[in-house]
């Protein structure tokens, strides 16, 4: 009872609370209503006022619209009425525009020998002038004499003007005139500007207005002053000069082929308009010279971003905040395609320029061959010394002049970007110079200008060799540092051996099944091995691989193979591979099985995880069909014969 009593005394508190509200809000309606009630009143009145308007409205449209109709009907019968006679207007107008004009002509003679008369020499220029195209066109004919007498009276003009200028009371004007009129043309070289971002664009530029101007300024200078010839050759060398030092600053950045080819054809455009009016110049050969130091340093600069990008990847790996972040397979990846998209894409950009008609980049086509050829030598001599500053073997060499910032040398190379090094040295040695290789015979043809004198330029075998060495020391580095950690950290106890495992037993069930699988010789059979090894692994013993860190030498190396070989497993899960390269990695896998089982302290752990590098490639192969276990037994002895005896011929 006491429960529905509070109940009750809640719903009249809000019975009471909700009448207040109401009523508050009825008196803001009211107030909202007589604040608004004179715009109702006017809103009412111009609603009324409107209405009446609009009904005397219509009749007036309907009289306006009849007497639109009888306007437009009048106008047409005047149009067609006065049709005839305005074509006969017309043509009466053109006549007596054409006759106008050729009064002109008649009358030019004595126009001339009034002006020489009264000395107004620039009206008549400028009357000769306007009747030039007349004389081109009918001087041979209709206006032959009166073509005859204008030149006669020019003549005398020309005359007088001459005996002026070489006058000795006028020579000092004359003098400082054309003083002023070549500081005025050397100031008009500011206005021919050559803007190298904007020869791309659609929109119209003012160059070639500018270029045309400073032509004419050229020509007419040289007309008023036929001894102003080697003042007129500086200015046209100097523009010259100017646009390759502008080219020269651009090519420094990241440009494609067509990018320096639009600037090439500008320049050049602009010699041959110079040239027709300052043949003296010998424009030619200036921009020849200009123009090789402008490619070669196009070729270094597009070298130098190439080398650029792949430091980039390779120093994410380096910097130590970054080395979780930045994955071992996305470097390589990104190096890889740096190398293999770049080198083709400059080979296209060297191509284009190869096939411009312009007569300038002709002449130049065998000494581009050759700097492309040299371009790539230097390349990847410069890589081959990024790749052993990286890794700490040549700490002697400039870390700026490699790319690499002050005090990377300083921190030991980590082993997984070792393992990247040595994956991007085989891959240059076996799939980016042989590529290389071939895109530039099939770009290229025709002799070179080095010819066998010096040597090739480019000599793939030397760099095939010289990354092979690379890999093979970068694998090597791996013994490198477990053998610092042996200087610093104690033995320790050896855990977790193969024989007191019990992930062993395991192991060698996964081992079983998998030699099962990779024994069949049919495709489907051996995919459909891959779902009886998952399931497999459902039920065998799970094995640990990442234990914690001891301060154990034993300890250390261990982990160390563990995350490689755990990065290889993610690496090759990103990749496609054929029958061949199944193979191939299957042996290498197994060839490797026997040095780590030495430096190891967790064989289970290290035997599981290079039997699931095997199911990674299996599961990413297009024909996944295995080596028999007898032939991998048997490669396996072969290579282990041929490297002792290696050794004992070595010793």
């Amino acid at each position: 009872m006491k429960a529905h009593k509070s109940n009750l005394e809640g719903l009249l508190q809000k019975h009471v609370q909700m009448a207040a509200e109401i009523k508050n809000l009825d008196t803001d309606l009211q107030m909202l209503v007589y604040e608004n009630y004179n715009k109702f009143i006017c809103a009412t009145d111009t609603i009324k006022r409107m209405k009446s308007n609009i009904l005397g409205m219509e009749g007036n449209m309907e009289n306006l619209l009849e007497k639109i109709m009888s306007v437009q009907s009048r106008s047409d019968n005047v149009n067609t009425s006065l049709f005839d006679k305005r074509e006969h207007i017309e043509k009466l107008h053109r006549t007596c525009n054409l006759l106008r004009k050729i009064q002109f002509i008649y009358d030019l003679p004595d126009r001339l020998v009034k002006c020489i008369k009264s000395e107004a020499y620039a009206d008549a220029v400028r009357f000769y002038t306007g009747a030039m195209p007349v004389f081109k066109a009918y001087g041979d004919s209709s206006f032959q004499e009166c073509k005859r007498a204008s030149e006669e009276a020019i003549a005398v003009i020309i005359k007088n003007l001459q005996e002026k200028v070489f006058s000795d009371s006028e020579s000092m004007q004359v003098d400082n005139l054309k003083a002023k009129l070549l500081e005025k043309l050397e100031h008009s070289l500011k206005d021919v500007q050559l803007i190298p971002e904007e020869i791309g664009n659609a929109s119209p530029s003012n160059h070639e207005a500018a270029i045309c101007e400073f032509v004419e300024a050229i020509r007419a200078f040289r007309v008023i002053f036929p001894d102003s010839e080697e003042q007129l050759v500086k200015l046209a060398r100097d523009l010259v000069t100017k646009h390759f030092v502008i080219t020269e600053e651009y090519v420094k950045t990241r440009i494609s082929g067509a990018d320096l080819l639009g600037v090439l054809r500008v320049i050049w455009n602009d010699v041959l308009l110079m040239d027709k009016v300052s043949g003296e110049a010998a424009l030619y050969d200036h921009s020849l010279e200009a123009a090789k130091v402008v490619i070669k340093l196009y070729f270094t600069s597009t070298f130098s971003y190439l080398l650029q990008d792949i430091s980039d990847s390779l120093l994410k790996v380096v910097k130590r905040d970054g080395v979780e972040k930045y994955s071992l397979g996305v470097s390589l990846d990104a190096c890889t395609k740096a190398i293999l998209q770049g080198g083709k894409n400059f080979l296209v950009d060297v191509h284009k320029i190869l096939e411009d008609n312009s007569r300038i980049l002709d002449k130049l086509r065998e000494l581009i061959i050759d700097w492309v050829q040299e371009g790539f030598q230097e390349f990847f001599r410069q890589l081959e010394d990024q790749f052993l500053l990286l890794s700490g073997r040549n700490s002697s060499s400039s870390t700026q002049n490699h790319g690499f910032p002050e005090g990377a040398q300083d921190d030991k190379a980590l082993a997984g970007l070792v393992l990247v090094l040595a994956q991007l040295s085989s891959f240059i040695e076996k799939i980016a110079i042989p590529k290389i290789t071939e895109e530039s015979a099939i770009s290229f043809s025709g002799d070179s200008v080095i010819g066998y004198e010096y040597g090739p330029a480019f000599i793939p075998r030397e760099i095939s060799w010289k990354f092979r060495s690379a890999g093979e020391k970068f694998l090597q580095q791996l013994e490198v540092i477990g053998n610092e950690v042996r200087q610093i950290l104690p033995q320790g106890i050896q855990k977790h051996r193969r024989a007191a495992s019990t992930g062993s037993t395991a192991s060698s069930i996964s081992n079983s099944l998998r030699e099962e699988k990779m024994g069949r010789s049919n495709t489907q059979k051996a995919r459909s091995q891959l779902l009886e090894t998952h399931l497999a692994k459902l039920f065998k013993q799970k094995v640990e691989i990442f234990t914690k860190v001891e301060y154990t030498q034993g300890s250390v190396v261990t982990t160390i193979v563990k995350l490689c070989l755990k990065s290889l497993q993610e690496f090759v899960r990103l990749q496609t591979f054929n029958r061949s390269g199944l193979q191939q990695l299957q042996l290498d896998i197994q060839f490797l099985r026997t040095p780590l089982r030495e430096i190891v302290e967790d064989e289970a752990a290290m035997d599981f995880l290079l039997d699931e590098v095997i199911v990674a490639v299996a599961e990413r192969c297009l024909d996944p069909i295995p080596l028999e276990p007898p032939i991998l037994d048997k490669l396996i002895q072969a290579k282990l014969a041929k490297t002792r005896e290696q050794n004992a011929i070595s010793s």
